[in-house]
């Protein structure tokens, strides 16, 4: 018989360590507030990569010409009434520097290419902006830029001084020095929209160079969206923990409703502390990790909770102690398995993605880890008190009803 380990005797000592890991959850949420993304936050994100001018490419053609930049080369789609489409393709591993590739282009009919960078430069260190037009015009030249690996990094605090007259803006880093990326934030009662999006970027020009600024991303969310989404992400939560309650409400008894609810809701408290405390964006994506997270947790104890009350079944002479350890016991390999195999998979998404992804896997990751804690610790430390309880009155009551002979 495999030994029962005695799990009960560290539920005192572990509900001492969730409350206080939740106290220090919820003072960090209320001193230091969540780091709200573009979805809950009115106003403007926008993540720029500095970056020198390679090539302006205009096209006075026949028909409409459109550019696409990949990893591996550029093409050029030549389209429209009366012209036979053509799409030319210039790999890298044929056209491997700007001098090489700025000949193919010019071999293309109405194109034309002026060189900004170093001939020798690499073709695989082009960088396309993602707010560019691709489709090409005679008189607004289209910008390629390009980003050698050995370009000194550019420091946060002075991109930070020069948007300082824009009003409230917010910078961060992404990814490394050498990448010379930013995330801008700028909120909405600053400058409206669009137009704010065109002043940081006239702003970072003046200072580091006109054309120097390439722009990788740009989300705009307006004031009525973003309440509208905060309202129905607190209804979704409050909803799925009612639902939830009244899921195992239906299946088990109400204490083990209570108690499956408590722990999700510890485990939830646990992420949104580890979200809060790292500085974590706080969006959509991560709302779908916390989601996931609680649908992970509840069918982990809904399989300790059905082994529980199997065991009850089986051992029906054994103290409802010896039934919890034994059913934590018997579910615990499956649960370490079930949790460590999931989180290699997740654990790979984290490796091996960035940005918002990258959050998303961090979140699941700690959400699995304190989801097997609050379900031996939790849930069962929970049910264990319950029954304590109710044993203890269950003593007292017979003692009052049933006094022994020599009482006054």
């Amino acid at each position: 018989m495999k030994q029962i380990i005695p799990f009960s005797k560290y539920f005192i000592l572990t509900a001492i360590l969730s409350f206080i890991l939740m106290g220090l959850s919820i003072g960090g949420f209320f001193s230091l507030g969540f780091n709200l993304g573009v979805d809950f936050q009115a106003g403007l994100l926008q993540e720029v990569q500095f970056a020198p001018t390679a090539f302006r490419i205009t096209y006075n053609g026949p028909g409409n010409a459109s550019i696409s930049l990949s990893r591996s080369s550029l093409d050029i789609l030549v389209s429209g009434v009366g012209v036979d489409e053509l799409n030319h393709i210039f790999p890298f591993t044929v056209y491997s520097n700007h001098g090489e590739l700025a000949r193919g282009l010019r071999g293309v009919e109405g194109l034309n290419v002026s060189e900004i960078g170093p001939s020798n430069a690499s073709s695989l260190w082009l960088v396309q902006s993602a707010q560019s037009n691709p489709l090409l015009e005679a008189n607004n030249p289209f910008i390629i830029h390009y980003l050698p690996p050995d370009t000194s990094p550019i420091r946060i605090e002075d991109v930070r001084t020069t948007l300082l007259p824009l009003g409230t803006v917010s910078v961060q880093n992404l990814g490394n020095p050498e990448d010379r990326r930013f995330m801008i934030r700028m909120e909405d009662s600053e400058l409206g929209g669009f137009v704010s999006a065109e002043r940081i970027i006239t702003t970072l020009e003046n200072s580091f160079g006109a054309g120097e600024v390439v722009v990788t991303r740009s989300d705009y969310v307006g004031s009525r969206f973003s309440r509208e989404l905060t309202n129905q992400t607190t209804f979704l939560l409050a909803m799925t923990l009612l639902l939830l309650l009244a899921y195992c409400s239906v299946r088990f008894r109400f204490q083990f409703a209570l108690g499956a609810v408590l722990a999700i809701v510890h485990n939830s408290i646990i992420t949104v502390g580890f979200i809060t405390w790292s500085r974590m964006e706080f969006s959509t994506l991560t709302i779908a990790a916390i989601l996931t997270i609680l649908g992970y947790s509840i069918n982990d104890v809904v399989v300790v909770f059905d082994r529980m009350r199997e065991t009850r079944r089986n051992y029906p002479d054994d103290n409802f102690v010896t039934v919890l350890n034994r059913a934590l016991t018997e579910t615990l390999s499956r649960t370490i398995i079930t949790t460590v195999t999931t989180m290699l998979a997740v654990a790979s998404l984290y490796i091996f993605t960035t940005g918002a992804m990258k959050d998303f896997a961090l979140c699941l990751l700690i959400g699995m880890v304190t989801g097997v804690y609050s379900t031996i610790f939790i849930a069962s430390g929970f049910i264990y008190f319950w029954e304590s309880t109710k044993a203890s009155k269950s003593k007292k009551s017979i003692k009052t009803d049933n006094p022994p002979l020599n009482a006054a």
